[in-house]
């Protein structure tokens, strides 16, 4: 008994695939959360809970890495939530660091403020926060700032599903025309892949659309209806992200002139008549493949210029690498798209197409295999942080799910062969069946004796159809006008036509549904397909997701070469000797930092002689740096308390991490030294 594929049509096929995208996208979407980007507030003046005496003329954010802010980036709140800046943001970085200050109105009244900014880090993801402080005395206040994050609420889904689409549609257009091009020549001419290429085009350039339109209040407000606001998109068009979206638009007009002459030219020049235009179709083929290959890079890398690839270690590098590996996705992803639809919709697919698209998946494969380890490198950066961060554990499942479809993918290289030794073996026995002279058929395939009936079948049914309408004509005993004559015999001839064509169609899907090597093939890269759409949700969510070497970072989990105090759960407590070389140069430094966790801290140092009794000195000085993250040194200078005794109140601590502690006593005018530590705050 002849098994029976599934009779999906191309455009239901298609949609089906875009829905199931669409609805993946949600979902991933919802589990993952608002992702967090590269960049961090390190610093403030004043800082988190400071009690300052008088009124500062202006406010200081700094980070750890470039951010972009608008003009409404940074708002300082007064006690009863009213503006207390002057609304003009102006950019202080200088040495390396990444600082932004606002001026603050003249005099301001005592109480609490609250500073509410927000920016986009350099890989194009939204961050945001709030911290406060006081003027003569901490005081109640009513200041309302954000709840939820920078990038998140329904424009923040929203966005992120438009983002899994666009490189869905990015798959489907450059996978689908490099298989027509490359593997499938006479696909040109073939509706079903048509539509697949065009509906790819069409996806991405909506979904580009909708990304340019929710860009500004993705980054700023929140707001869904602010979407339409010309002044926002005009600042988004002055960014990083909006140069890129606009990029990528007048590369998908150089696409569409692509796809026209590919379905246009291309396709009518399916079989050549003489050398000449042997000639021709070569060099259209030729330079189809340059510009497909110029646009479908460019396209790639607008991806590339503004998400992860454009920030962090060997950017040179890794950008190239990005769309590379973007580019490698598309031609294995977007063929087995296409292969898809000709296996179920298209009459017929040479066998060698199958082998030959086989080929291009393998070197999709290792190319992948390669870009992506040093993607995994590049973001990752330690075996404790494959395991210890979200992006990590993300990439395992995306390593997973590859690895699942290459498995996938080799029971569809064992269905391509079979396919061609069933071709093969037909050609013997065609060839053996025309030696003998015999005429019964026993030498062809059993499909050609299928194609033989049926054409019999159609040609009977189209001369009885004539003979009858004749009859009826004679017999009727009169004699039609000759107008009515010719359009009648017009009607039958278009309704014959038609049938004919519906039994030719019939027929080719009875052939191709009684093979089983290729419903087998079919079955096989049906499941391959079902596993990418989810290996892209993945892909898309990974994108959005902070690299695992910087959130380990941030998280203070590597591990340093200098001696460390043990991370705790209470104060950070620190005992160094010093000797400044002078008279009473000797002596103990004791230090504690309570609660010893990022945020403001209250840090005191004792000093003690060799006697153990307190030792008085005229300066003692500290500092913090964050090396891993290039933050610091963060001066601190505590105030005399008693002999022997130092303090500061409200000691910022930008984030966790393993921090290096600097210690500076002066006993004399001329007498100091330095001692220094790391020590781990959680």
């Amino acid at each position: 008994m002849t098994a029976t594929a599934p009779r999906f049509g191309s455009a239901p096929l298609v949609r089906l695939l875009l829905i199931a995208t669409v609805l993946l996208g949600a979902v991933f979407t919802v589990l993952s959360g608002t992702a967090s980007a590269h960049a961090a507030l390190t610093g403030s003046t004043p800082e988190d809970g400071a009690v300052v005496a008088t009124a500062p003329k202006d406010i200081s954010l700094t980070f750890s890495e470039q951010v972009a802010m608008g003009d409404d980036s940074i708002r300082v709140l007064d006690p009863d939530n009213k503006r207390a800046d002057a609304g003009k943001i102006r950019d202080l970085s200088s040495g390396g660091t990444v600082t932004y200050g606002i001026d603050l109105h003249a005099g301001l009244p005592d109480g609490t403020y609250t500073v509410a900014w927000q920016a986009v880090s350099a890989d194009s993801h939204p961050i945001s926060g709030a911290f406060t402080f006081s003027i003569g005395a901490p005081s109640t206040t009513t200041a309302a700032v954000p709840s939820g994050e920078a990038g998140g609420g329904l424009v923040g889904t929203l966005y992120d599903i438009a983002r899994y689409i666009s490189y869905a549609g990015f798959i489907l257009l450059v996978g689908g025309a490099a298989f027509v091009l490359g593997c499938w020549p006479r696909g040109a001419s073939v509706r079903p892949l048509q539509r697949l290429v065009v509906q790819g085009w069409l996806t991405l350039t909506a979904a580009t659309l909708v990304l340019l339109l929710l860009r500004s209040p993705y980054t700023g407000s929140g707001e869904l209806g602010d979407a339409f606001d010309l002044g926002g998109l005009q600042d988004v068009l002055a960014t990083k992200t909006g140069a890129a979206l606009v990029s990528r638009l007048l590369l998908l007009g150089a696409a569409a002139l692509f796809v026209a002459v590919l379905f246009g030219a291309y396709a009518k020049r399916e079989t050549p008549r003489d050398e000449e235009e042997r000639k021709e179709r070569k060099d259209l083929t030729f330079g189809l493949a340059v510009g497909g290959t110029v646009v479908a890079a460019g396209i790639a890398g607008t991806w590339a210029l503004a998400e992860h690839a454009s920030t962090g270690i060997q950017t040179g590098l890794a950008m190239p690498v990005d769309v590379l590996h973007l580019l490698a996705v598309a031609a294995w992803l977007g063929g087995l798209t296409a292969l898809l639809v000709a296996l179920y919709r298209a009459p017929s697919i040479e066998n060698a197409a199958v082998r030959r698209f086989s080929r291009v998946a393998f070197i999709s494969v290792v190319v992948l295999a390669v870009t992506g380890l040093y993607q995994s490198w590049r973001q990752v950066g330690s075996w404790s942080a494959l395991w210890g961060t979200s992006y990590g554990q993300l990439l395992l499942v995306k390593v997973g799910l590859v690895a699942v479809l290459v498995g996938i993918a080799w029971f569809s290289r064992r269905w391509t062969g079979r396919l061609g030794q069933r071709a093969e073996a037909g050609a013997t026995e065609a060839e053996a069946g025309t030696g003998t002279g015999a005429g019964t058929g026993t030498g062809r395939e059993e499909g050609v004796g299928i194609e033989a009936d049926a054409d019999a079948e159609a040609d009977a049914e189209a001369k009885a159809g004539a003979e009858a309408a004749t009859g009826s004509e004679t017999g009727s005993g009169t004699k039609p006008a000759a107008a009515t004559t010719v359009v009648g015999d017009s009607e039958r001839a278009t309704q014959l036509a038609r049938q004919k064509a519906a039994l030719a169609s019939a027929r080719q899907k009875r052939i191709r549904d009684a093979d089983p090597g290729r419903i087998g093939l079919r079955r096989s890269v049906l499941a391959e397909a079902g596993v990418a759409v989810v290996l892209l949700a993945v892909t898309t969510v990974l994108t959005s997701t902070e690299p695992g070497r910087t959130a380990e970072r941030e998280a203070g989990a590597t591990g340093g070469t200098a001696a460390t105090t043990p991370a705790s759960e209470g104060p950070v407590n620190v005992t160094l000797p010093f000797d400044t070389g002078g008279e009473n140069g000797e002596g103990t430094l004791r230090l504690t930092l309570d609660p010893g966790r990022s945020g403001a801290n209250a840090m005191h140092i004792y000093i003690d002689g060799p006697d153990g009794q307190p030792l008085d000195v005229p300066e003692v000085r500290a500092a913090f740096t964050l090396t891993a993250q290039k933050i610091g040194p963060l001066p601190i200078v505590p105030e005399r308390f008693a002999p022997g005794h130092w303090s500061a109140d409200a000691v910022q601590i930008p984030m966790p991490g393993e921090w290096q502690l600097q210690l500076t006593v002066r006993t004399s005018d001329i007498d100091q030294t330095t001692v220094d530590k790391n020590v781990k705050i959680g």
